[in-house]
């Protein structure tokens, strides 16, 4: 189900495949862990969506209404563990959270969080988290997480969720963290029974212009010297790769694509969607 304006799409079938782990670093491995007795003020926030919604979905009380369940809650370290790796891990490593600890902090934002998307197609619902960057006292974890929320009538499905979680190492504390839906021209999907008695539901999307948990300093990655690191697109990209392998593909512009099909005497295949290919927007 898409609903952007169509776009062309242009790929060359060409051998091999992008390395999502193609960095220069060291293969240093270390431990994270975290206390089991703090506790993380955390802030949530969802802005409201009526003003992307249809004429159609502007009717639909609970959407129009959406608002975060906890402005502010206390949430305890094990929450936090759960986005940890169970073993030593590298930069650039990648592994798979604990859902059962990051339910906890979902719930903040709505109360029936749901990793299993009800319409998912492949294999793009879960999480994922990589080791990004670290010194001696500060550890960068930047993670993707795929699920939504059931409402009374139907459901919502955002984008994605991603951010980070910057532990202290010394401390054993968390020192920031951020996990939010990130902007675009449409950030979420809806799918709404307006009529109980009817077969199927009303799909459509929107924007919301904010949904995230914030905790800690906002502005300490800024501040932060690394001493062993991969950038931020480099993280974004190995974890796109874990969801979708359409990412996979060397999609190129039709104008280098006519050029090289011309140069390599290769055939191109034309694709039309209207819709994002990297998340559960549409």
């Amino acid at each position: 189900m898409k609903t952007l304006t169509v776009a062309l799409l242009i790929l060359i079938v060409m051998s091999g495949q992008l390395n999502a782990d193609n960095h220069s670093t060291t293969n240093n491995k270390i431990t994270l862990h975290l206390d089991d007795i703090s506790e993380v003020l955390v802030k949530g926030y969802i802005a409201p969506v009526e003003e992307s919604l249809s004429d159609t979905f502007k009717q639909w009380d609970e959407l129009v209404n959406l608002r975060v369940a906890e402005p502010e809650k206390q949430h305890p370290a094990s929450a936090f563990q759960a986005f940890l790796p169970k073993t030593p891990v590298s930069v650039g490593e990648l592994w798979v959270p604990d859902m059962t600890g990051i339910v906890t902090l979902l719930k903040q934002l709505h109360p029936n969080p749901n990793f299993f998307l009800h319409i998912n197609a492949g294999d793009s619902f879960g999480l994922w988290a990589c080791l990004r960057a670290y010194n001696d006292q500060y550890a960068d974890i930047v993670f993707r997480i795929h699920a939504e929320f059931k409402l009374q009538n139907g459901w919502f499905t955002p984008s994605q969720f991603t951010g980070h979680l910057v532990i202290d190492r010394i401390e054993e504390k968390v020192a920031s963290f951020e996990m939010y839906v990130p902007k675009g021209i449409i950030n979420f999907d809806i799918n709404w029974k307006m009529d109980k008695n009817a077969p199927h539901h009303v799909t459509g999307t929107g924007f919301c212009p904010k949904m995230e948990l914030r905790a800690g300093a906002e502005d300490l990655l800024e501040r932060i010297e690394f001493t062993a690191s991969i950038s931020q697109a480099e993280a974004e990209r190995a974890l796109v790769l874990r969801f979708y392998k359409s990412q996979e593909i060397n999609w190129v512009p039709l104008a280098q694509a006519l050029e090289k099909a011309q140069a390599e005497e290769k055939p191109i295949h034309v694709i039309s969607i209207d819709g994002p290919l990297t998340d559960e927007s549409c």
